[in-house]
C-alpha cells in the first residue's frame, strides 16, 4: 500500500466544467486545494475486505462484443454502488482505488459531496472502457490496425496511472486481450499484404514480359499500328499499377522498370528503323513509277498500234514488278499511268471503229463469196471444184478487209472449203501414184507365193498325220489369205 506522503492530483475547475458538460449540471465548487500529507488514512480501509470483481456493464446492457461478433456498444455508466467496491472517498474529497488488495490514491475533488467526487473518477473509468469497447468493435470488423497498438498503449498508461475508479484489474486484462486480438489481426493484414504484393509483382512481371516479347519481334513482320497501340497500353497499365498497387521494394521496382524501359527503347528503335527504311523504299518506288509514267506518256500519241500496244504491255509488267509507294502517292501515280494508256488505247479504238465502218461493205461481199464456196461441197468433180474455188479466192482478195469482230469467223469458213478441196487432191494423188501401185502389186505377188508354199506344207503335214504341223500350217495359211484380201481391195482402189 502506498503511503499518504505520495502526491495526490487535484481536480481543476476546467476538469469540473468538462465533467459537468458530459454528465449534467452539478453544484459550483471553489477552486481545488492540493492534498496535504496525513489527510488520508489508508488504514481505515481493510484491503482484505475489498474483493475486486470482473468488469460488469450497467444494468440492462449486453456483454461486450468478441472478435467473432459485433453488437451495438452498450452504455458503461458504472453505478456508484458498484464503484464503491473498488474505491474509498474521504470527507474532504480524496478518492482511493483498490487493485489486487492494494489502495492507490486517485485524486481529490474538494468542496463537493463524496458521490460527486467518486462519480467524477468513475466517469474517467467509463471513458476508458468505452474506448476499449470501440477498439474491440474495430478489431471484430477487421479495420486497419495502423493506430490500434498506439491507442492500446495510451489506454494502458491511463489505467496504470490509477487516475480513475472501477475494476482496473479486469480492465487491464481486457486491454491485454485486445492486444492479442490486434496482434492476430495485424498478422492477417501482413499475410494479406504479402499476397497482394505477390499478385502485384506477377502483374508487373507480366507487363514486362509482354513488352519484351513485342520488342523481340521481327520488325519486318510486326503490325506496327496494333503493336504500338499495345505498347502504349502496357505503359499506361504500368503507371497505373505503380501508382495504385502495393510497394514492391526499391530494388525490385528498379529492376522491373529497367527491363520495361529497355523493351520500350528497343521497340521504338525498331519502329523508327522500319519506317525510315519504308520511307526510303517508297521514295525509290515513286522514282521508278514516275519513270514508267514518263515512258507511257511518250507513247500515248503513237499511231503504230501494234508495236505501241506491245510496248504498253511491257510497261505494265514493269509496273507490277515494282514496289509500292506510299498509299497516297501510289494511287496518284497509278492514275497518271492509266491515263497515259487510255489516251493511246482510246485513239486506237476510235481508229478501229472507223475502219470497221468502212469494212462493213467488204464483209457483205465476202459473206456472199463464202456461200458460193460452200456450194462446192460435197466434191464430185475435183477439177470443177478447184476451178470454182480459185474464182472465189480471186474475188475474195479483191473484196478487201472486213471488221475485226467478223474476221476470224469469215476466214475460218473459207478455210473449211479449202481444206476439203485439198483433202480430195491428196486422195486422188494417193490413188494414182505409180510407186504406190508398184508396191501394192509386189505385195500381192509375195502373198500369193507364200500361200502356195503354205498349201504345200499343209498337204505334207496331212500326209504325215502330224496334227501339230497341220494346225500350225492351217493358222498361217488363214492369216495369209486374210492379208491377201485386204491388199487386193487396196489395189482395186488405186486402179
Amino acid at each position: 500500500m502506498r503511503g499518504t506522503s505520495e502526491r495526490v492530483p487535484a481536480v481543476t475547475d476546467s476538469q469540473k466544467s468538462d465533467d459537468q458538460q458530459s454528465t449534467g449540471p452539478t453544484p459550483a465548487a471553489p477552486a481545488p486545494a492540493a492534498a496535504t500529507p496525513g489527510a488520508v488514512k489508508p488504514s481505515a480501509i481493510k484491503p482484505s475486505a475489498v474483493k475486486p470483481t470482473a468488469l460488469k456493464p450497467a444494468a440492462g446492457t449486453k456483454p461486450a462484443a468478441t472478435a467473432d461478433s459485433v453488437v451495438a456498444p452498450p452504455s458503461y455508466s458504472t453505478p456508484l454502488e458498484e464503484a464503491r467496491r473498488f474505491a474509498r472517498v474521504t470527507e474532504d474529497g480524496h478518492v482511493f482505488v483498490v487493485v489486487d488488495g492494494e489502495e492507490h490514491a486517485v485524486g481529490q475533488y474538494p468542496d463537493a459531496s463524496q458521490d460527486e467526487a467518486l462519480g467524477y473518477f468513475v466517469r474517467k473509468y467509463d471513458d476508458v472502457v468505452n474506448q476499449v469497447l470501440l477498439l474491440e468493435h474495430r478489431v471484430a470488423a477487421k479495420a486497419p490496425t495502423t493506430d490500434m497498438e498506439k491507442t492500446l498503449s495510451g489506454l494502458a498508461e491511463q489505467v496504470a496511472a490509477r487516475g480513475m475508479v472501477g475494476d482496473l484489474k479486469a480492465l487491464e486484462e481486457r486491454i491485454a486481450k485486445a492486444r492479442e486480438d490486434v496482434a492476430l489481426l495485424h498478422e492477417a493484414e501482413r499475410q494479406e499484404q504479402e499476397r497482394a504484393r505477390a499478385a502485384h509483382l506477377a502483374e508487373r512481371e507480366a507487363l514486362v514480359a509482354e513488352a519484351e516479347e513485342l520488342a523481340a519481334q521481327d520488325p519486318q513482320k510486326v503490325q506496327w499500328k496494333q503493336a504500338s497501340q499495345r505498347m502504349n497500353e502496357l505503359f499506361e497499365a504500368w503507371k497505373h499499377a505503380q501508382k495504385s498497387g502495393p510497394r514492391l521494394g526499391r530494388g525490385t521496382e528498379d529492376a522491373l522498370w529497367k527491363r520495361f524501359r529497355a523493351a520500350r527503347t528497343i521497340f521504338d528503335k525498331h519502329r523508327r528503323g522500319y519506317f525510315s527504311q519504308l520511307d526510303a523504299d517508297h521514295a525509290e518506288a515513286k522514282r521508278v513509277k514516275e519513270s514508267l509514267i514518263a515512258r507511257a506518256e511518250e507513247l500515248s500519241t503513237s499511231t503504230d498500234w501494234g508495236h505501241t500496244a506491245a510496248e504498253y504491255r511491257k510497261l505494265m509488267d514493269e509496273w507490277k514488278a515494282s514496289k509500292r509507294a506510299a498509299r497516297k502517292d501510289d494511287d496518284a501515280l497509278w492514275a497518271r499511268f492509266r491515263a497515259a494508256q487510255d489516251v493511246f488505247f482510246n485513239a486506237r479504238n476510235a481508229a478501229n471503229a472507223a475502219l470497221d465502218a468502212e469494212f462493213e461493205e467488204n464483209l457483205k461481199v465476202k459473206e456472199q463469196l463464202l456461200e458460193e464456196a460452200r456450194a462446192i461441197l460435197p466434191i464430185k468433180d475435183l477439177g470443177a471444184a478447184k476451178k470454182a474455188l480459185d474464182s472465189v479466192r480471186e474475188r475474195w482478195d479483191q473484196a478487201g478487209k472486213v471488221p475485226r469482230s467478223a474476221m476470224q469467223r469469215i476466214e475460218a469458213g473459207l478455210r473449211q472449203v479449202e481444206d476439203a478441196v485439198r483433202d480430195a487432191e491428196d486422195e486422188q494423188w494417193r490413188r494414182s501414184n505409180p510407186e504406190t501401185k508398184a508396191r501394192s502389186n509386189s505385195m500381192l505377188a509375195q502373198l500369193e507365193e507364200s500361200i502356195a508354199q503354205l498349201e504345200r506344207e499343209l498337204d505334207e503335214a496331212r500326209a504325215g498325220g502330224d496334227q501339230r504341223k497341220i494346225k500350225k500350217a492351217e493358222e498361217a495359211l488363214e492369216a495369209r489369205r486374210t492379208w491377201l484380201e485386204t491388199v487386193s481391195a487396196s489395189a482395186q482402189d488405186l486402179s
